[in-house]
């Protein structure tokens, strides 16, 4: 968190990389040292980061992601951090990440990529 988090916007940090479940392995590790950073730069708070473990292609399908719907829904967060598009669904599953962005979408809340050559997409 930020110092500033009382002003800060608060945004949930999703990570979606490990195949495994267990201790974070290193995709899980680079991808939540890149969201902090990235939320750093901005000057955002995280408010919770959020882990699923990579493999289930429809988003709902996981406890994470589903968690991460809720604060959406509650007001609790302006935006997803998300390494890349696939961590929200894979490429072969592309219809089911752009349901979830626009559903985010329609709930006020934007999907902010912090890889940096997505960083500067929000959203499909």
């Amino acid at each position: 968190m930020t110092p500033h988090s009382e002003t800060a916007p608060s945004v949930v940090l999703y990570v979606c990389a490990d195949r495994a479940r267990g201790a974070p392995g290193s995709a899980t590790q680079c991808a939540q040292t890149e969201g902090r950073a990235f939320a750093q730069e901005r000057g955002l708070a995280i408010a919770e980061v959020v882990t699923d473990t990579y493999g289930e292609p429809d988003p709902v399908q996981r406890s994470g992601w589903r968690r991460v719907r809720q604060l959406a829904q509650t007001g609790h967060v302006t935006a997803v951090l998300v390494r890349w598009p696939s961590a929200i669904a894979p490429e072969c599953a592309h219809e089911l990440r752009h349901r979830e962005t626009a559903w985010l979408h329609d709930h006020g809340v934007r999907v902010q990529y912090t890889w940096a050559p997505l960083s500067s997409r929000s959203g499909d």
